[in-house]
């Protein structure tokens, strides 16, 4: 039997570790201590932030990795479904108050929570070991972790290097005030003004973080998409995406009056509502909803995933600014295709 945190040990521990318990897995996930063992290094905690299980969506006491005595070894368990699929990332620290005192007596305070986790994520690492991770769309490095029997994801599973590269354009906004880049990406014949159009937010991720052009290329061979125009609209920084795309007239308007038009001359699509689509996460999935509701004319097909329909109103309390509009009858569903879509643990 090999001794925790020799080096065969550690040389076997290639990511999280699991077994079968009940209905899901016992998960452990490891961390080594680059400083070595707790007389030569000074790291008080190593928190751990799964998505949908310790994330800062969850009303939930921090958890912390565990140093094994005498070793440089940190772990953590958790019981996860069979069918899990997520990312998660380490963030070690020298200090031991990183949340306030609120957050570990009884129900945590949400407020004093969310803000000692927006302290903390800047400094986010993705676990050495595992070697599948991207960046995650709060700009941290993340880990990609899935359980055995996590649903196929078509188009991901198989990826195809048969597809033209994505055309960069520079969006210049006398609207918005700003300068990016806007990715578009195409399928099918060059010419056809009939495509579908597919617009992206948070389109840095997508294009850099986890680039989306393989999976779309091998859907669309395999006739599961029909050939589109997709363009991809980068978020540019925290401040300027938690301004923009949140009920954001101005930036609809921008996409509508500047953008597509620039597209245009690079990509012909069609205009038609219903072959028009607007996909997003989180605020994302909030914008996404906001623009299907207030331009139905343009588009028609809303993919929102984890919305942030509380905005602007967090804990609960209070309906979001989308719900209020829906119920006072301001605006309506009718006519468009939604897709909602929230993750589970």
């Amino acid at each position: 039997m090999l001794t925790a945190g020799s080096e065969r040990w550690w040389a076997e521990k290639k990511g999280p570790q699991w077994q079968p318990e009940g209905d899901g897995y016992r998960v452990t996930f490891w961390w080594r201590d680059p400083a070595g063992t707790e007389l030569t290094s000074a790291m008080q905690r190593v928190w751990i932030y799964i998505t949908g299980v310790t994330d800062h969506h969850q009303n939930a006491t921090p958890q912390t990795l565990t140093r094994l005595p005498g070793t440089d070894v940190w772990q953590w368990q958790t019981h996860l479904p069979a069918h899990w699929r997520g990312t998660y990332c380490f963030i070690p620290s020298e200090r031991d108050d990183d949340f306030s005192p609120a957050v570990f007596s009884g129900t945590p305070e949400r407020a004093a929570l969310r803000e000692g986790w927006r302290k903390l994520l800047p400094r986010a690492i993705a676990d050495p070991r595992n070697p599948q991770g991207w960046t995650g769309g709060r700009g941290h490095a993340v880990s990609v972790l899935e359980m055995p029997d996590a649903p196929l994801q078509p188009g991901w599973n198989a990826p195809s290097s048969n597809y033209t590269p994505p055309v960069q354009l520079t969006w210049r906004s006398p609207m918005l005030h700003n300068t990016r880049q806007v990715w578009v990406f195409t399928t099918g014949h060059d010419n056809d003004a009939g495509r579908p159009l597919a617009i992206l937010l948070d389109g840095q991720f997508w294009a850099k973080s986890q680039p989306v052009w393989p999976a779309l290329a091998a859907l669309t061979a395999q006739s599961e998409l029909p050939p589109a125009v997709y363009v991809l609209i980068d978020a540019l920084d925290t401040a300027t995406r938690g301004r923009e795309l949140p009920c954001n007239d101005d930036f609809w308007l921008a996409v509508q009056q500047e953008l597509l038009p620039l597209v245009r001359a690079t990509a012909p699509f069609s205009d038609r509502p219903e072959q028009t689509v607007v996909a997003g996460q989180s605020f994302g999935g909030l914008a996404a909803m906001y623009a299907g509701l207030h331009w139905p004319q343009r588009f028609g097909c809303v993919l929102s995933q984890s919305g942030s329909y509380w905005w602007p109103h967090r804990g609960g309390q209070q309906d979001g600014a989308v719900l209020e509009q829906l119920k006072c009858g301001e605006v309506s569903p009718h006519g468009l295709r939604i897709w909602l879509e929230a993750g589970e643990r």
